[in-house]
């Protein structure tokens, strides 16, 4: 067997970390999601691009339960993680967001120390029996996040007295401290400059050895150079997935080729 097809022979027994099945999302009376089903990889980067409105974040947010804050929210079919229905009565929501952690658009730091950013979910899931623990919790989290250099020597200051980027990263680092298996990043660069926008991305690009990784991105060029799987979402109807190779160069619907080539959006 030569490297390539042994390669591909690896690539193809990445597991299916969230199966979603006939996921509908209704807000009162608007059916805002129609119909998806697709299935997300483990330590892959997929990335949900489409105009704006057209469902990639509400569909994001049913991954995590993040729609069950919304009164008027419903969702129905079955989405999974590592097989069990994250919808099942039994299931805590509070549980279920560390296991499948989250990243928002704008950065968002507790208004708290840079290391009580971190902590605070650790401490709350009872991850560390004594304060050695913890500390090892956050710096390794820190670290995950390509901040510990930059903050190592004033963890006590505000997290809210860092760079967009940094705060970015600080969330990011928040987000993983609790040990998640899937992270979801609801366009985390669009707060950010060009340069901090490179730091996140390789950082999406390192986490993806250790997570399952989901990103909503208005920049199709952000979703050709981090992922390796695309979902293109319109007015609430996921149109095509695939390879992001393929999506980008040879889409199989004439929707993805309008929405790529800027003819809608």
């Amino acid at each position: 067997m030569n490297d390539m097809s042994r390669l591909e022979k690896a690539v193809d027994t990445r597991q299916t970390k969230i199966a979603a099945k006939n996921v509908q999302v209704y807000y009162g009376d608007a059916h805002a999601i129609k119909d998806v089903s697709v299935e997300i990889e483990d330590n892959t980067v997929t990335a949900f691009i489409g105009p704006s409105g057209c469902g990639k974040s509400t569909f994001l947010r049913c991954l995590n339960r993040m729609n069950d804050t919304i009164d008027i929210c419903r969702v129905e079919g079955d989405i999974l993680l590592d097989g069990e229905d994250i919808y099942d009565k039994r299931v805590d929501p509070v549980q279920l967001r560390a296991k499948v952690g989250m990243v928002f658009q704008k950065p968002n730091p507790f208004p708290k120390s840079i290391y009580d950013n971190v902590a605070y979910g650790p401490r709350i899931h009872g991850l560390a029996r004594n304060k050695a623990e913890l500390d090892e919790i956050v710096e390794n989290s820190l670290r995950r996040g390509a901040i510990w250099d930059e903050v190592k020597d004033r963890l006590d200051a505000p997290g809210t007295s860092l760079s967009g980027g940094q705060q970015q990263r600080l969330c990011i680092a928040r987000a993983v401290a609790t040990e998640p298996e899937v992270l979801l990043m609801d366009e985390p660069c669009s707060a950010l400059d060009p340069i901090a926008t490179a730091q996140v991305e390789e950082l999406i690009d390192d986490l993806r050895k250790r997570y399952s990784v989901v990103i909503v991105t208005h920049s199709m060029q952000q979703a050709a150079r981090v992922s390796q799987k695309t979902a293109f979402f319109h007015l609430g109807n996921l149109v095509e997935f695939g390879e992001t190779g393929q999506i980008f160069t040879n889409p199989k619907d004439p929707r993805t080729e309008s929405y790529i080539t800027g003819r809608i959006g």
